[in-house]
């Protein structure tokens, strides 16, 4: 709600994001976003003191993780594509649920899970993109993605630094260059020029937050996941920690990746996506010290299984 308030003051009042101060030339005159005010600031650190005291916790999205970017792939490339040419009927639906959407709508969301989860996303963000910010090319002999934004919520104005997408054979389900062939490979079959929206309206979903859950939610009930601690920036806060606890980034590098490293009036939001107590820990924490625990997957340069690398 805070949020919302400060973006209409700073973007259509032309307040801007300065913190709300009087000026000292002119007292009894004040100068910047209401919003961003220190009593603002005091009353919602309070706010937050007493929900805890009270019995409520300020509950986020649960991140997506590797593991279950696994399942949805493994399930949605194994879908039956013959089920696209065969009625769905309100009947069969409620029979089968599973077949709430056919081959080439889990196809389309898959790529859209692992792009937005790779280049730190937003939902809306990932909706937007077209096929001209697209761009197939080669670097050293590898087949590489190009994508480049036009603009971010935070990078109204262009100058977004694009996002290299190399191909990832030991994972394939985090392979974003392998999905955006797929699903263009998909789009050619049926004759859809390489020219609009990458994820349209007419194969699944349209550009809402609750048109997209709904898809996205069913298909974590076909793999047995419960849906419902999840929501729209589950891929962007488990991009994060993707990066950070499997792929190793130095956070330096993830600010950079995300496009935080320019701005930095909200520097607590990464560690916000990195850390929450609705996540599922990496390690039980009567593990920590145990010299006895089990490796992590082996290291694909050292071969090492040690949780150090």
């Amino acid at each position: 709600m805070r949020a919302a308030i400060s973006h209409k003051f700073g973007r259509e009042f032309k307040m801007g994001a300065q913190v709300w101060a009087e000026n000292v030339l002119e007292p009894g005159t004040f100068f910047g976003n209401p919003s961003l005010s220190p009593v603002v600031s005091q009353y919602m650190v309070s706010l937050r003191r007493r929900k805890v005291r009270a019995g409520e916790a300020v509950t986020s999205a649960r991140s997506m993780d590797e593991q279950t970017m696994r399942k949805l792939w493994e399930y949605n490339t194994a879908f039956k594509k013959d089920a696209e040419v065969q009625a769905s009927s309100r009947k069969r639906k409620h029979d089968q649920p599973e077949y709430w959407g056919g081959y080439k709508v889990r196809q389309m969301l898959q790529t859209l899970y692992v792009v937005s989860m790779l280049c730190l996303l937003r939902y809306d963000e990932a909706l937007r993109i077209m096929w001209t910010d697209i761009e197939f090319t080669t670097v050293d002999g590898a087949a590489v993605v190009k994508l480049e934004l036009p603009f971010r919520k935070t990078d109204q104005n262009g100058g977004i630094a694009p996002f290299w997408l190399w191909p990832d054979l030991e994972r394939p389900w985090m392979d974003a260059t392998l999905a955006l062939a797929e699903w263009w490979l998909i789009c050619k079959s049926m004759g859809i020029e390489r020219y609009g929206y990458v994820f349209r309206s007419r194969h699944g979903f349209d550009e809402s937050s609750s048109s997209f859950l709904e898809y996205f939610r069913n298909n974590m009930i076909d793999i047995g996941i419960d849906p419902r601690p999840y929501g729209t920036y589950s891929f962007r806060r488990g991009g994060c920690q993707y990066l950070a606890m499997v792929r190793r980034w130095p956070i330096r590098t993830i600010c950079e990746w995300g496009g935080w490293a320019e701005n930095f009036d909200s520097a607590a939001t990464i560690f916000k996506y990195l850390m929450s107590w609705v996540d599922s820990p990496s390690v039980d924490r009567k593990d920590l010290f145990n010299p006895n625990r089990p490796g992590s997957d082996p290291c694909s340069v050292c071969g090492r299984t040690c949780m150090c690398w």
